[in-house]
Parts: C-alpha cells; structure tokens; sequence
C-alpha cells in the first residue's frame, strides 16, 4: 500500500464519529470487542465489527486473540504519520506568520 493510500485508509476510517469514538476509547487501554461493544447501545455488534475492521484495514487498530477473546489496541503512528505531514507543517507555517506579524506590529 503506497503512503498516500494509507492516508486516504486513515483519513476514511476517521470519517466516521463512531469510529472516532472507538479509537478514544482505546486510548488509554486495549479493550475486549465486547466491552466496546458495551459502549454503543444503539448498534449492535455485527456493526461494531464492521467498523473495527475499517479502523483494522486503516492500520489505527490491532486485534489480538487471546482464545475467545479479542482485544483491541490502538495504534497511533497513522495519526502521527497524519500529523507529521500536514498539521505540524502548516502549523509552523502559521505560527511563523503570526510571528512575523507580532514583530511588525510592535515595530510601529
């Protein structure tokens, strides 16, 4: 898969606020699928999985058996990856223009 479809795997699987939901749940701990599941009362589990495995496929999630049980972690180097090419760049931009900006003002 070519960087630029791993953005666009990404920037999909982010889409969505249930998936969104999904990787904030995970991020302090990995979780059982049903245990996630507890947290969406409103979709059922065949739901649930079909969102877990577009974060799978995205690369944000990684599924672990432990026998019956599967856990769920998150993976954060796409968001980082995300970041690291856009937001971090632009924000610099921004903040250096901002800068520029201050010093003229106080110049005058």
């Amino acid at each position: 898969m070519s960087i630029h479809d791993q953005f666009d795997a990404t920037f999909k699987a982010l889409a969505s606020p249930i998936r969104r939901q999904i990787l904030d749940d995970l991020k302090d701990q990995p979780l059982t699928t049903g245990a996630l599941c507890g947290h969406f009362a409103d979709i059922d589990r065949c739901t649930v999985m079909q969102h877990l495995k577009v974060l799978e496929e995205a690369g944000l999630v990684i599924a672990e058996r432990r026998g019956r049980t599967r856990w769920n972690h998150l993976n954060a180097v796409p968001i980082q990856d995300i970041h690291d090419r856009w937001i971090g760049p632009h924000a610099a931009a921004a903040s250096a223009r901002l800068a520029r900006f201050k010093q003229a003002v106080e110049a005058q």
